[in-house]
């Protein structure tokens, strides 16, 4: 219970001191070897993390959870990175909200609203073009499309992105 008390505040000391990800690395080496696990161990994590896809500062947070605690080590590992983060986030949505009828704020929304779209259609066309590779990927590009022609004809949103990430994983 020691160890995984200790690995929850470990974490959420890392993500509130830290950016996360590759500039968090640094800070949990000096918290983590020689307290939790050994600097081999660290470096095995951090080779691993930075492999496999998806968010690195999760990964190796699990990985290092799951060295010193076993799965409920990994599981209080990932609480405690994603618990920081997510407050913030739940404060800075309430406060907004209270805000949300004050003047500037939707002036601010409105001015935003343009330079959120254009970063979105560049993704899309990134995306869509397949990164650096220079060859057009028709079958994320006809994914795309029909998921904003499934928004346009009015269907759930949240609907639509799970469709689409289901169809994600099983085309690509």
């Amino acid at each position: 219970m020691e160890t995984l008390l200790q690995l929850f505040w470990l974490f959420v000391k890392v993500n509130l001191l830290s950016t996360s990800g590759p500039a968090s690395v640094g800070l949990l080496h000096t918290e983590a070897v020689g307290k939790i696990m050994t600097e081999a161990q660290f470096i095995q994590a951090v080779g691993l993390s930075s492999v496999l896809p998806g968010s690195d500062a999760l990964q190796l947070a699990m990985f290092v959870g799951y060295a010193a605690g076993g799965i409920a080590g990994a599981l209080v590992a990932l609480i405690g990175s994603v618990l920081p983060p997510t407050l913030l986030m739940f404060g800075v949505v309430s406060i907004l909200h209270r805000l949300r009828r004050e003047a500037w704020v939707s002036r601010f929304v409105e001015g935003l609203t343009p330079a959120v779209a254009v970063l979105m259609l560049f993704v899309a066309w990134k995306v869509f073009i397949g990164g650096n590779s220079g060859t057009a990927n028709w079958q994320m590009g006809a994914l795309g499309l029909a998921s904003l022609i499934a928004l346009i004809f009015n269907a759930p949103a949240p609907l639509v992105l799970l469709a689409a990430g289901i169809l994600g994983v099983f085309i690509f």
